[in-house]
């Protein structure tokens, strides 16, 4: 297929029929040539996609976008841990992406890397990091999945939802807005230096982030779960978490949160 808007937003745009993954392809053409930052790599049927922690993200053939978007970070722009916010912002980018297909619906980012609309999952997001220093931003979106071909009871797609698009334009629709949104809030990052350029950046994510102020189950990369209430981000991007069994606050830089109901 074509994106003939999305087009507009990346610096090179290279459309797959078909790929394993979206990152290991951007990733291998990064490393045989110099590619300019914002070159973007796009497909709807991604066979071997992958998640956090090694988690495989599969959707039928033709019913979801797989996005991986090439970023060049200079070391003067991204020092005190803000490589920490390239998945937060990448998204909020997504979530916003979203929320101009279906205006009508409560959009929001999951902490770390995940968007939902009212509850439930509708995309992912990874980046990594390659050996030169340039980042693979990666996003997933369920865009036509229907409920029966849906990989979790917790996961949602945009037809689902109400999106009324036919696939294609639906599509197109998302990449741009997505790559828009991504672009700017790329720039407002590395706009300074140091934390300086995390103010505006801080207060837009956390604004979209529903993990705030929400008791949460958090399953630790190591294998342990913890409970607690979601405080909010500090500099890097980590999630403070007063923990329930002695009220001491601390820092999360990875993890799998559940957003918990106390009644």
């Amino acid at each position: 297929m074509e994106f003939p808007v999305a087009k507009g937003f990346a610096s090179r745009l290279i459309v797959l029929d078909e790929v394993a993954s979206t990152n290991d392809d951007l990733t291998a053409r990064a490393a045989a040539e110099a590619l300019p930052e914002f070159t973007v790599v796009a497909t709807t049927t991604q066979t071997a996609g992958r998640g956090r922690l090694g988690r495989t993200w599969q959707a039928p053939p033709g019913t979801s976008l797989a996005v991986s978007v090439l970023l060049h970070p200079q070391q003067e722009h991204l020092h005190n841990d803000l490589y920490g916010w390239l998945p937060l912002i990448a998204g909020l980018a997504m979530s916003r992406a979203v929320s101009h297909v279906l205006p009508g619906r409560d959009v929001s980012l999951k902490w770390p890397n995940d968007v939902l609309i009212e509850t439930k999952k509708v995309s992912g997001l990874l980046c990594e990091l390659m050996p030169t220093g340039s980042v693979v931003v990666g996003a997933g979106v369920n865009l036509t999945i229907p409920a029966d071909a849906l990989p979790v009871p917790t996961a949602t797609s945009l037809m689902l939802m109400g999106a009324a698009s036919p696939a294609e334009e639906l599509a197109d629709l998302v990449l741009a807005n997505y790559l828009r949104e991504l672009a700017e809030l790329w720039k407002q990052l590395t706009a300074g230096s140091g934390l300086e350029s995390l103010h505006g950046i801080r207060s837009a994510v956390s604004a979209a982030c529903s993990t705030l102020g929400k008791p949460i189950r958090l399953s630790l990369p190591e294998g342990t779960e913890d409970y607690g209430t979601a405080l909010n981000l500090d500099d890097a991007g980590r999630l403070r978490v007063k923990r329930d069994a002695d009220g001491s606050v601390q820092n999360v830089a990875a993890g799998d949160v559940t957003h918990l109901r106390y009644e």
